[in-house]
């Protein structure tokens, strides 16, 4: 006896509804995990650019402020220091110019249009006969004021340095305007204290 009844060519309706159901959630699962990895990438690419201007930023501060001119026994420190400005001699990463590791004679401040610039020029241990124009490196922008403070021992921290002798340590406030967002921290950097 032969079975007359044949199997269907194709697939139901209820399975291919079935496997449509099954087929969006895996759509809407994926989509969501796009969307979630897209956030955190966005999210990353945003703090780490900002971190990598203050990176920088901290890296040549410190750089200034770590290799400052310790004085010797004739000479002392030719380092000043107020609440908004500072002046040194000290020797400029490559980064900053052409220079090599030779002593540069620099200043730090926020200039009149809002910049954190360093300014400096090769040191020369002499008198010169007519003042060099100074060249100027823009460090950071948007910055309303510097805050720097100087470490004595016994005193703490102070506003104003004036010593024959470097500072312990010296801190670094950057203000910006108010309805910036940027926060960051403050850089405290320990000047070379050997003498040569």
């Amino acid at each position: 006896m032969t079975d007359d009844r044949r199997q269907p060519d194709g697939f139901t309706l209820l399975e291919i509804l079935v496997a449509l159901t099954v087929l969006g959630f895996l759509l809407i699962g994926l989509a969501q995990g796009l969307h979630f990895g897209l956030l955190a990438w966005g999210t990353e690419v945003r703090l780490t650019s900002g971190n990598d201007g203050f990176a920088i930023l901290d890296d040549m501060v410190r750089h200034v402020i770590e290799g400052a001119n310790p004085g010797d026994d004739l000479d002392p420190a030719p380092f000043v220091g107020t609440r908004d400005q500072l002046d040194c001699i000290t020797a400029l990463p490559d980064a900053v110019g052409p220079t090599g590791n030779r002593h540069m004679q620099v200043t730090l401040l926020v200039d009149a249009n809002h910049r954190l610039v360093l300014r400096w020029l090769p040191y020369v241990h002499a008198r010169r006969l007519r003042p060099l124009p100074a060249t100027e490196t823009e460090l950071l922008r948007g910055v309303s004021r510097i805050e720097l403070a100087f470490w004595r021992p016994g005193s703490g921290w102070i506003s104003a340095w004036r010593s024959p002798d470097l500072p312990t340590m010296v801190r670094v406030r950057l203000h910006f305007p108010e309805g910036d967002a940027r926060q960051w921290p403050d850089i405290v950097a320990a000047p070379a204290l050997d003498r040569p």
